[in-house]
């Protein structure tokens, strides 16, 4: 049978692998299909109506043939990532004829029907009522309550030892090249209580790792009208330090109030990891893209960040060839990352997508710049990845194991997020290891993105 397609964890920097096991189902229960591609954010909602479909009695199919529809949740952030979402859901069509289409490419309906005029319902992002009612046409739900029982903590496409948290919907920055804004809206964030009880039955069930998800995580909670605080993500972060999980903060946008969450990474309470989407350092590029235009001061406030934590580990994304950016543009780039020194980097080649202000901007970047300029950038990346994990050979470190299988153990350092970071991979004394496992471990080799280590 053939299974369900997943985005490949390289495609960008920002993917989640989705995982779907089996889910046996009884005489006559019907089995829905999901193909998650996109973002964390996205798997997060596909997460959502699988647990509202469990909740109603569906059972799940991880393969096209078993199941009674299939809903392909999309990606609509760059053309690439529509033209996949678009034969994903050709290939579901194909595969199985039922299918159901939701997320941001959603938002477009038009373009999807164009293309695949046999799908039965189109909804964009978080309408997961609509999603429901198209399920419920193309496949009645049939409950037993005596026997269709839900996981207290839904269900999950991450392994059972890690879970992402979404605290917000939407954005509220006006970025030249993205339009995010125009498909999830405006900054909406969720209720810290529900967070911190969706939390708390996350570590409950065992969960140990929490990956904090937004479009714009530090603005969390500046929606909010006659607030008490300024700068609600400072109480959440803390808060959700205190349930004895690793937490990782993903997508946080270089305000100056970060500076204030950098002490609760000195003092363990939250991972010393931040997840910044810095995009580029030539004060006119970011002026192009409408982003704050203080690489300068960025480089200072780096530099604060690692006085108060010396232990910090940065990671952020690039956009490389982007409209008028010119020889001496994209050199201030690669000296902006030689004094920056960022342990983990990404970078997209730049690409129109239909919407965005930055199609309109003149000077385009030929494709042959834009691809040597990425080899360029990504060899900078990796000779600092390089040296920075050389350095650590040595030393004595916690890591968290994902996997274990007749080779060894796959894990990862506080470093490192699922999907997007490198691994520490154990190969000696793995054998009563468990995913989950939070284990110490001498370092003993390093590569360019990977550590070994053995246990002590």
């Amino acid at each position: 049978m053939r299974r369900m397609t997943q985005n490949p964890p390289d495609l960008r920097p920002d993917l989640a692998r989705a995982r779907l096991a089996a889910d046996p189902a009884r005489p006559g229960q019907p089995r829905i299909g999901m193909v998650s591609l996109g973002c964390p954010k996205a798997l997060v909602d596909s997460e959502r109506i699988l647990t509202r479909l469990r909740a109603e009695g569906y059972a799940i199919s991880p393969d096209y043939q078993g199941a009674d529809a299939v809903i392909v949740n999309t990606c609509g952030f760059l053309d690439s990532a529509r033209a996949e979402s678009l034969d994903a859901i050709g290939e579901a069509l194909r595969e199985n004829g039922k299918v159901i289409v939701t997320g941001c490419l959603g938002a477009e309906p038009e373009m999807i029907t164009g293309t695949h005029p046999r799908v039965l319902a189109v909804t964009g992002p978080h309408q997961y009522e609509a999603v429901l009612d198209a399920v419920h046409a193309a496949a009645p739900p049939a409950p037993n309550p005596f026997v269709d029982l839900l996981p207290a903590t839904g269900v999950s496409l991450t392994p059972r030892h890690y879970s992402y948290l979404k605290i917000s919907e939407g954005c509220d920055h006006a970025c030249k090249f993205c339009i995010i804004p125009d498909m999830r809206g405006r900054l909406v964030s969720r209720p810290a209580k529900a967070i911190l009880r969706e939390a708390e039955k996350l570590v409950e069930a065992g969960v140990k790792e929490l990956l904090v998800i937004s479009q714009d995580t530090s603005a969390y909670g500046t929606d909010w009208k006659g607030r008490d605080e300024k700068f609600p993500i400072l109480s959440l972060a803390r808060d959700l330090g205190s349930l004895g999980a690793w937490v990782r903060l993903h997508y946080v946008y270089p305000y100056p109030h970060v500076r204030d969450l950098v002490p609760l990474m000195a003092e363990g309470r939250i991972l010393p990891y931040l997840d910044i989407p810095f995009q580029h350092a030539h004060p006119d590029t970011l002026k192009r893209m409408a982003r704050p235009a203080a690489a300068a001061r960025t480089l200072d406030e780096i530099a604060a960040w690692r006085r108060t934590c010396p232990d910090i580990v940065l990671r952020s994304t690039f956009i490389v060839g982007y409209p008028g950016e010119t020889e001496a543009e994209f050199q201030t780039l690669l000296d902006w990352l030689d004094e920056a020194q960022l342990d983990r980097v990404g970078a997209f080649r730049y690409e129109n997508v239909k919407g965005a202000r930055s199609n309109d901007l003149p000077d385009h970047v030929p494709e042959e710049v834009k691809e040597d300029r990425y080899a360029r950038f990504m060899e900078k990346a990796q000779a600092i990845s390089e040296a920075k994990l050389a350095a650590r050979v040595g030393t004595r470190i916690e890591v968290i194991v994902d996997e274990v299988d007749a080779e060894g153990a796959t894990c990862r350092t506080r470093a490192d997020a699922p999907e997007i970071d490198g691994n520490l991979f154990i190969d000696e004394g793995f054998e009563d290891l468990r995913p989950g496992d939070r284990v110490t471990v001498e370092v003993d080799e390093a590569a360019d993105y990977d550590l070994w280590g053995r246990r002590v």
